[in-house]
């Protein structure tokens, strides 16, 4: 499963860029805003270290405004993925961006069919929101897996399953299971996949004990 960082934090981004844990990045206009920079700016920056896709979504909500920023959008650099919204517009968007070869992120789909929609508009991802689900008492992950299944059963349909709004490692790991293409997540997220308490004390106790032998490299 690739992994997509779900940030505008530069500093962050590249942290983990050194472990080699970045395939792309996911933005919205809230992780812009608290840049407290213009988007054309932090999407820029974040394309001149990032080489995978990098979503940047739109703010319009009706197709003819979608695809003029589609068009500001993707001359930053080529692997901006256009990101839009699960609306009747959104998919139309999505649909014409597609035909012109624009990678398109469906964003904001809570169900099967809204994610069977997707992939007959076009779209490179279709992002199903696990965290937002699981925060109204629905099972986030069944929704991951249902669409998983249904586009494996249909060898016609290329669109990627991203699964977003992956609150901490479990979330990642059982997107993983499931058979998801991607998962995107914050940069502290994938951070605490790193930690163990048996590797902190499995290392504490190499320590001490090479310190004991008084041997040296």
């Amino acid at each position: 499963m690739k992994f997509f960082v779900d940030g505008a934090d530069i500093q962050e981004i590249e942290e983990l860029m050194a472990m080699g844990l970045v395939d792309g990045v996911t933005t919205n206009p809230s992780i812009i805003a608290k840049t407290g920079r213009p988007m054309e700016e932090v999407l820029r920056d974040i394309c001149k270290i990032v080489p995978g896709p990098v979503s940047a979504e739109v703010i319009s909500e009706d197709t003819e405004g979608m695809l003029r920023e589609a068009k500001v959008l993707t001359k930053i650099a080529p692997n901006i993925a256009i990101k839009v919204p699960l609306t009747q517009a959104g998919l139309v968007a999505c649909h014409r961006l597609s035909q012109q070869k624009v990678m398109v992120n469906v964003t904001l789909c809570f169900s099967p069919a809204q994610a069977l929609l997707a992939a007959k508009a076009g779209a490179t991802f279709v992002s199903p929101f696990v965290g937002r689900l699981d925060d109204i008492g629905y099972d986030g992950m069944e929704l991951v897996q249902s669409i998983v299944m249904m586009y494996d059963n249909d060898p016609m349909i290329q669109t990627q399953v991203l699964a977003a709004s992956l609150r901490g490692p479990r979330h990642v790991v059982v997107a993983a299971e499931l058979g998801a293409h991607v998962g995107t997540a914050p940069a502290s997220v994938f951070k605490k996949m790193l930690t163990h308490p048996l590797t902190d004390q499995g290392i504490q106790t190499f320590m001490a004990d090479w310190k004991k032998s008084g041997l040296s490299i």
